[in-house]
């Protein structure tokens, strides 16, 4: 069955200015008029006038509303559509796991470890084509914050609501996080799966290693990269605070990189670990890890096949525009006592 459609129907209100310019057109042409009867009898100044026409003026302006509507229609963009095609997407499950526990907030990656690894996932959405990404937040608990999808402009807008407040309960479960990851993937699919740990690896809470080898015999990979510095950075209380958070005995806390677990997390769980700074966040490095995954078919769906017919209209706006050329505003001495317009008795 036929289909029509308008790419970008919003174009289609141009239409307001036909009425409105056919309404000053009159004004115009009612005063010429009337400046013309105070001349005297508008059938003796024909005459006078020979060659001089009234109605030709109109015609021309109709031509020019008529080529205008079919310009407004032509950039709206018709389309007719009538084959059905099946589109199979091809592509990987990734969940990501990112640490947001206060020490996320140490500021030896620039411009802070939570903000630079937001910008380094979002890149990787930018990059991605028919895979399937999730996203899991942990701190001293784990929550799934986007279900598995290929909704890539949701998981952008739910990666930059992302914040140290998003959950209660402070500190590190990395192994939480991991076991969460691994139960939110498509159940039955058996596309390649791969979870990617972003943290500064000061794990207080489970055993990180014991679940990513766990989801690794599962035929799940876990990557690892780390956000942070050896010799690691204090901890502002808020965003952009020189206030620094304290020990209890007054000291200021310094938040270091666990390069160690981040690495024996990876090697559990088969993958790669990753250690970002400020010139790199190693996402590119596990992304070209993640092409090399063996790709399976996702889902399958069907789409109208839309034909573009935006030069039919063009062609009509063209042949109008030298319509209009053609038709003088003045009778031809030798064809004025044709009309084309007036009907034979």
């Amino acid at each position: 069955m036929n289909q029509f459609r308008f790419e970008h129907p919003i174009i289609l209100y141009l239409f307001i200015i036909i009425p409105i310019l056919v309404v000053l057109y009159w004004i115009s042409f009612a005063r010429k008029k009337k400046a013309l009867q105070k001349f005297g009898d508008l059938n003796i100044i024909n005459q006078l006038m020979p060659y001089a026409s009234f109605s030709r003026p109109i015609y021309k302006f109709g031509i020019l509303m008529l080529a205008l509507s079919f310009l407004i229609l032509g950039a709206a963009g018709p389309q007719f559509g009538s084959k059905l095609q099946k589109i199979k997407r091809k592509g990987v499950e990734i969940i990501i796991a990112l640490d947001v526990s206060n020490s996320m907030m140490a500021q030896d990656i620039q411009p802070n470890r939570l903000e630079r690894a937001k910008r380094a996932i979002s890149k990787l959405v930018d990059k991605l084509n028919d895979d399937k990404i999730g996203l899991v937040v942990f701190a001293g608990e784990a929550y799934t914050q986007l279900p598995i999808t290929t909704d890539y402009a949701s998981a952008k807008l739910f990666l930059s609501s992302i914040s140290t407040d998003i959950v209660p309960i402070q500190g590190t479960a990395i192994g939480a996080a991991i076991n969460l990851a691994a139960k939110s993937f498509s159940p039955e699919s058996e596309a390649s799966k791969a979870i990617i740990v972003i943290t500064d690896g000061e794990n207080h809470e489970d055993d990180a290693i014991a679940a990513a080898r766990k989801a690794n015999a599962k035929g799940i990979i876990v990557h690892t990269i780390a956000m942070g510095s050896i010799e690691g950075a204090p901890i502002p209380t808020k965003v952009g605070s020189s206030n620094f958070r304290r020990d209890e005995k007054g000291n200021i806390v310094i938040s270091k990189l666990d390069q160690k677990m981040i690495q024996q997390i990876a090697t559990a769980g088969g993958g790669k670990p990753v250690i970002a700074n400020n010139t790199t966040s190693g996402l590119n490095i596990l992304f070209k890890e993640i092409n090399k995954m063996n790709k399976t078919e996702l889902e399958a769906r069907v789409y109208s096949a839309y034909d573009e017919k935006f030069q039919y209209f063009i062609t009509v706006v063209l042949l109008l525009l030298l319509l209009e050329f053609l038709v003088l505003e003045r009778k031809n001495r030798y064809l004025k006592d044709i009309n084309l317009f007036k009907s034979s008795k």
